[in-house]
């Protein structure tokens, strides 16, 4: 088993620019010696997910219809931070734009990488606890439903496939698995 890099790198040319994404299509050589054009989406943003936790166990999610599926999707709160911005000034702001809540006690448990064939994509998910109202400030792009609800109604929706977004259910099964061996999140 080697772990270095067995792709050789030839050349580079973008497809796509816009202010979220960039489309590159690189030339190189695949580890079996030919000739290949591997395809890669350099995101411009990290993903930020947010489970708001109360005292009594319940959670948040937000339901919106997601236009690149064609569908409507229910998620934990989410958003893009700029690669340049402190992740959890993110996370903070993107709790409130979407739920209304602000949280006294963050903690940062999950990084994953979104789509590691075509994207270098990266998705940090945060705990927010100690949470306060607020008023939401949606996006003009963004008409959601904010939802109130146990987060084991939660987890039940990811077990039946009513959650299907990878970093509501990564974050959804790996706090609650956490929390049934006693570790609680883990702050990486």
């Amino acid at each position: 088993m080697t772990k270095s890099n067995p792709w050789q790198f030839i050349k580079s040319r973008e497809i796509f620019d816009n202010p979220w994404m960039q489309v590159r299509e690189d030339e190189v050589i695949n580890p079996g010696g030919t000739k290949n054009y591997y395809g890669k989406i350099q995101f411009k943003n990290q993903a930020i997910g947010i489970i708001p936790l109360d005292d009594e166990g319940n959670t948040w999610l937000v339901g919106q219809y997601r236009y690149v599926l064609g569908l409507y999707s229910w998620e934990i709160p989410m958003g893009g931070s700029p690669i340049e911005e402190d992740r959890l000034t993110t996370a903070k702001r993107e709790l409130r734009e979407e739920t209304g809540l602000t949280a006294n006690n963050w903690s940062c448990f999950l990084r994953l990488h979104t789509s590691n064939s075509i994207t270098d994509e990266e998705a940090f998910v945060y705990l927010a606890r100690e949470l306060i109202d607020g008023v939401t400030e949606f996006e003009d792009t963004e008409v959601i439903t904010v939802k109130k609800l146990p987060l084991s109604e939660a987890v039940r929706m990811v077990l039946e496939g009513e959650i299907t977004d990878a970093i509501s259910v990564a974050g959804l099964l790996k706090l609650t698995y956490q929390n049934s061996i006693g570790l609680g999140p883990i702050d990486i």
